[in-house]
C-alpha cells in the first residue's frame, strides 16, 4: 500500500510539516510513504480550464502522477481564519475523479491553539464531490501544536518521561488513526479493481456531484 501526506501550510519550516514527518516516521505499515510539502512545489491556480493545468513551469504533472499511484492519502491542513489551506482547495479541484477517487483520505487539521474543528468540516463538505475521494470517518485535529510532537531521543523516538499526558494520547489516536487508514486503503483497493470495467462507473456519466 502506498501513502501520500500532503502537508498543505503556505509557509516554510510550518508546524503542518512537522506532523506530516511525524505521521510518515509511524506509518511503517504501508509498503511506501511519500511526503509532499505543498508551498514548495509550483503549483497553477486552476482557473476551471483544463490548459491552466499545463504550464511548463508547474510542478502538477509530478504531482498528479504520485496521485495517481497512491494507495491512501494523508491531507494536512493548518487553520487560518478558520478555513482550510487555500493550497489544498487549489489542489483538490484540480485532482480528477479517473486519478484518485474511491481512495480513502485521512484529515488532519493543525493550530496553535484549541480550535481546530472548522478546516476538517469544511472539507469533509465541498472538498471531494467531483474528485470522488472518500474521507474516513476518523479524522485528527492537533490542538496547540508547537507543545505536542517535539521531542524525539537520539534514535528519533520519543522520550516518554518528556513528554505530557496530552501528547501521549494524540501519539496513540495517530497510531490508531493510520491502523484505520490502511484497512480503508486495502478494502478500497479490492474496491476500485471491482469496479473496473463496471457500465456504472464511468465517471465522465456523472463528474459532478448531486
Amino acid at each position: 500500500m502506498n501513502l501520500l501526506i500532503i502537508s498543505a501550510s503556505q509557509r516554510t519550516q510550518s508546524q503542518s510539516a512537522k506532523v506530516a514527518g511525524y505521521l510518515a516516521d509511524n506509518s511503517i505499515q504501508f509498503s511506501k510513504v511519500s511526503h509532499l510539502e505543498l508551498c514548495k512545489k509550483r503549483l497553477p491556480l486552476w482557473d476551471g480550464e483544463d490548459s491552466s493545468k499545463q504550464n511548463d513551469a508547474s510542478d502538477w504533472q509530478d504531482i498528479n502522477a504520485q496521485l495517481q499511484t497512491m494507495d491512501a492519502l494523508i491531507l494536512i491542513t493548518p487553520e487560518w481564519g478558520g478555513t482550510a489551506s487555500p493550497l489544498l482547495k487549489n489542489l483538490l479541484m484540480m485532482a480528477e475523479a479517473a486519478d484518485i477517487g474511491h481512495k480513502p483520505v485521512l484529515l488532519v487539521s493543525v493550530v496553535n491553539g484549541i480550535s481546530g474543528a472548522y478546516p476538517i468540516a469544511e472539507l469533509r463538505m465541498n472538498a471531494f464531490s467531483n474528485n470522488k475521494l472518500v474521507a474516513i470517518p476518523d479524522h485528527l485535529i492537533i490542538r496547540n501544536v508547537e507543545e505536542i510532537l517535539n521531542t524525539m531521543n537520539e534514535d528519533n523516538q520519543p522520550e516518554d518521561s518528556a513528554i505530557t499526558r496530552r501528547d501521549k494520547s494524540i501519539r496513540h489516536r495517530i497510531g490508531y488513526s493510520l491502523h484505520t487508514l490502511l484497512h480503508y486503503s486495502q478494502a478500497m483497493k479490492s474496491l476500485r479493481e471491482t469496479l473496473q470495467g463496471n457500465v456504472y462507473n464511468n465517471e465522465h456519466l456523472y463528474p459532478y456531484g448531486m
